[in-house]
């Protein structure tokens, strides 16, 4: 195992790590953890998901 930790010290730290957040916030945990993870990679790559404000203001001035 990585770090020289067995599987009944990954046990333990799991156990107090539910014990600590309860059982309904894991799954929060996890999913805040991977979208955090993701936000990092997608701003280490360059990648924007927000659509250009731009786009969008030359559409209103168009209309008006």
């Amino acid at each position: 195992m990585p770090f020289g930790i067995g599987p009944w010290e990954l046990a333990i730290i799991l156990f107090i790590v539910l014990l600590i957040f309860g059982a309904g916030k894991i799954p929060q945990l996890g999913a805040s953890l991977g979208k955090g993870i993701k936000n990092f990679r997608s701003s280490l790559k360059g990648e924007d998901s927000a659509p250009p404000a731009s786009a969008e203001q030359d559409k209103k001035e168009k209309k008006e």
